[in-house]
């Protein structure tokens, strides 16, 4: 229920993101776990010039998409 939390606001607000499923591929699973020591998802990974932020909790993801994305809001 949380990635799916997260999937439908993407769809709302139109956004476009790199969706990587840990269970069907094996590589994402390793990079995720090398980077934040545990494989629970979602996790939204923003790229920054001075290193990746890693954000773990559906509400806040979804939170920051509204706020990063405000003029694709329906309605």
């Amino acid at each position: 229920p949380y990635c799916a939390r997260v999937t439908r606001a993407l769809d709302e607000l139109g956004v476009q993101v790199d969706l990587r499923n840990v269970l069907e591929e094996p590589q994402h699973a390793r990079e995720l776990v090398a980077a934040r020591g545990r494989r629970t998802v979602p996790v939204l990974r923003i790229r920054r010039p001075d290193g990746d932020e890693w954000m773990p909790e559906s509400a806040d993801i979804v939170a920051y998409l509204r706020r990063r994305f405000p003029g694709a809001q329906a309605g």
